[in-house]
């Protein structure tokens, strides 16, 4: 299978995604996150986004997409034609064969509409990624290995599977698999492999742009992809002004800011100010994180857009927007479906 395509003139007119996390926020629950993740996607679906994918997370009290496989099979069941995939599963949790029967069936139940984004890491601290593994002591090394097995369950071609084991389902279909990141190595693979790429710059673009470049300067051509293809993840917080698309973003602002401190918990509301909360150290390192983030209202939105896909020449965009209020939300990415349309209308 062959999405990608080489660089336009322009790169303006980009498709976009989605990627959630079920966030679970403060007094509400699980089975209320998963409601709304659905109710996202197929507004997502009518907005004109291409995918929607789901991340793999363990032991955070915020985030519901733990069991990332069901939660993708849900949100799938619940929409018609828009991409469902995961964004990742973390492969070293693992056993390759189960993936494979997992996207498998998946792919069974709705052909021509799952994808599969894998990772390295365990999406989750390091008691929790020891109670996943169950001493199998990995720590994510073996991620070639994996995926080189995992492969070979759905392309028997490509060899690198036990003998005399198969996924059934999962054999012989056309599941796209894409390499996640948020450092060199997944750049690395991915080109090496001829597959496409996603990088995690909603969290780390410190390391995104030296990745995009390992990833296009030794990329080689495949039957997967002729060309690089490469996707980068923005926080998006758009609202009818910069004022209050910026209060809305303060939720992960406070998100970041309990990272740092080591803390972890539901999403908070917006505050109306984030010098009560941190220190101008703490201020800088939380900024720096969302350098990748788009704030504002349209023409914010729609100057921001341009600076970044001028900077990143990405293929794909996929946009987080961790909003306390799902209404907001909602809206958020509309408006950022309706920048991205008058913007390729505009060419």
């Amino acid at each position: 299978m062959n999405e990608a395509h080489p660089h336009e003139a322009t790169n303006r007119h980009i498709p976009i995604s989605v990627l959630d996390l079920a966030m679970i926020t403060q007094g509400s629950t699980a089975a209320q996150s998963f409601r709304n993740t659905l109710d996202l996607a197929q507004h997502a679906e009518r907005w004109g986004y291409r995918r929607f994918w789901l991340a793999e997370h363990h032991n955070m009290p915020g985030v519901a997409s733990a069991a990332t496989s069901v939660v993708i099979g849900h949100v799938a069941a619940g929409t018609s034609t828009i991409r469902v995939g995961s964004g990742g599963i973390m492969l070293p949790n693992h056993a390759p064969l189960m993936i494979a029967e997992q996207f498998g069936t998946l792919e069974s139940l709705h052909p021509g509409r799952i994808d599969l984004g894998l990772g390295r890491a365990p999406g989750s601290d390091q008691l929790a990624a020891r109670a996943l593994r169950r001493g199998l002591a990995s720590s994510g090394d073996d991620f070639p290995e994996l995926l080189a097995e995992l492969r070979g369950y759905l392309n028997p071609a490509l060899g690198n599977r036990p003998l005399g084991v198969r996924a059934i389902p999962g054999e012989g279909l056309d599941i796209p698999i894409w390499l996640l990141g948020s450092s060199g190595f997944s750049a690395q693979l991915a080109g090496q492999l001829g597959l496409p790429f996603a990088f995690a710059s909603h969290f780390a673009p410190d390391y995104l742009l030296p990745a995009l470049e390992l990833y296009r300067s030794g990329f080689r051509p495949s039957d997967t992809l002729e060309n690089p293809h490469a996707m980068v993840a923005v926080n998006v917080f758009a609202a009818e002004t910069d004022e209050e698309a910026y209060y809305l973003s303060t939720s992960m602002q406070l998100q970041f800011l309990n990272i740092i401190r080591g803390r972890s918990g539901m999403m908070s509301p917006p505050v109306r100010n984030m010098d009560e909360y941190w220190t101008e150290h703490e201020k800088a390192m939380v900024q720096r994180q969302l350098s990748f983030a788009l704030v504002g209202g349209k023409a914010t939105i729609r100057r921001r857009l341009d600076e970044i896909l001028t900077l990143t020449q990405a293929d794909e965009l996929i946009a987080t927007s961790s909003i306390y209020d799902h209404q907001a939300r909602l809206r958020s990415l509309e408006l950022f479906a309706e920048v991205v349309k008058e913007a390729g209308a505009a060419e």
